[in-house]
């Protein structure tokens, strides 16, 4: 194998792939990152067992890539990524020789690293469904930025460590919960599934694919299967698995109707919750207190050991009823942060029932948060 290459295009290429290997794998192959030449294309692969990822770069011009050789080898990731990066050339030659030596050099620079035969590599196939899901990449990082943060982090219940994807004709719904609170977006396909499908996806997962997905006008295709799932972008591929288990009924928890309704500017809500918990004493829970008195709103927190905050803000209500409810500022500002619109609108539905957050701009988007009990 032997070629020479323009340093962006393989950085960028490294920088997908490399988000699959893991420095604590029992298997040391999977360590590297596969490189596979064939006529004018450079394929890269890296698995975790976990996660796969595979990209390949299509040689468009002699500007891109020239090769010299075919051939495949495995190469440690952690030092062939470290090397390109920090390369200041313009082009780079990688070069195989004696079979399991690399050599990657410039005019200045040559290093020597061992390489791995790729019959030790596990045999990845990556392979495609007939029936895809397809969905827009904007449309795919903003569900992920607004429900993924929702997610457990407790392995104790893997299944709410993971995204719930519900595919039904052309709907789809994604909840995320940690059972202390709920993210939920609903999003219509441009296209009608044949199947239908209710999946769970590990939420670190799909987080780092929504990272490393492209321009927002990309189509995504989605291929779903009885234990993972292949996403595809373009040249990039990337399989995840799935979490076994039922995810919970998470319509259980929305309530169906509100006694009190507050819209407020989001920005300005956002920003008093974030001043109020400055002295609040438990980082985990900082609770806030909120109480409406007429068209105001006034948010509390207290520590014994710092001290007390006290901040009004006016609001609008649909109703002259009242309420006093607490909850985890870090909950709320978290949901908060999770909507792109200028106002919001907070239903209460009894002091110790959730609270949902919603907005009239967009409707595709609910958050929940259960309050906490103060007494």
């Amino acid at each position: 194998m032997k070629l020479t290459i323009k340093k962006d295009l393989l950085l960028d290429a490294l920088n997908k792939v490399s988000k699959a290997i893991s420095t604590k794998n029992l298997i040391p192959v999977l360590a590297g990152i596969k490189f596979e030449l064939k006529k004018k294309k450079l394929t890269l692969t890296a698995s975790d067992n976990d996660i796969t990822i595979q990209t390949s770069i299509n040689c468009n011009s002699d500007d891109d890539f020239t090769v010299e050789s075919e051939g495949s080898i495995i190469i440690q990731g952690k030092y062939v990524l470290d090397i390109v990066r920090k390369l200041p050339d313009k082009y780079i030659n990688i070069e195989v020789v004696d079979e399991l030596k690399i050599l990657i050099y410039t005019e200045n620079s040559e290093f020597n690293l061992n390489g791995i035969s790729e019959s030790e590599y596990p045999n990845i196939g990556l392979e495609e469904s007939k029936k895809k899901v397809n969905i827009k990449a904007g449309t795919f990082k903003s569900i992920i930025n607004q429900t993924a943060f929702a997610s457990s982090n407790e392995e104790s219940k893997p299944v709410l460590t993971g995204i719930n994807f519900n595919i039904v004709g052309d709907v789809l719904e994604c909840n995320s919960t940690d059972s202390y609170r709920l993210a939920r977006k609903v999003v219509k396909l441009d296209n009608v599934s044949e199947e239908n499908y209710n999946i769970v996806i590990p939420s670190h997962n799909v987080v780092e694919f929504s990272r490393i997905l492209g321009d927002d006008d990309e189509d995504v295709e989605i291929h779903i299967f009885n234990n993972k799932v292949l996403f595809k972008a373009g040249n990039l591929k990337f399989e995840s698995r799935l979490i076994n288990g039922t995810y919970p009924n998470t319509s259980n928890l929305l309530p169906d109707d509100s006694f009190l309704v507050i819209s407020t500017n989001l920005s300005d809500f956002y920003d008093v919750i974030d001043r109020v918990s400055i002295l609040t004493s438990d980082k985990e829970k900082n609770i806030v207190t909120l109480e409406t008195n007429g068209n105001m709103l006034v948010l509390r927190s207290s520590s014994a050991e710092i001290g007390r905050v006290e901040e009004k803000m006016p609001i609008s209500k649909n109703n002259n009823e009242d309420i006093k409810i607490s909850f985890s500022a870090k909950y709320m500002m978290e949901a908060l942060k999770s909507f792109s619109t200028e106002t919001v609108d907070i239903h209460f539905v009894g002091e110790i029932k959730p609270i949902l957050i919603k907005s009239t701009e967009d409707e595709t988007l609910t958050q929940l948060v259960l309050p906490i009990r103060t007494y």
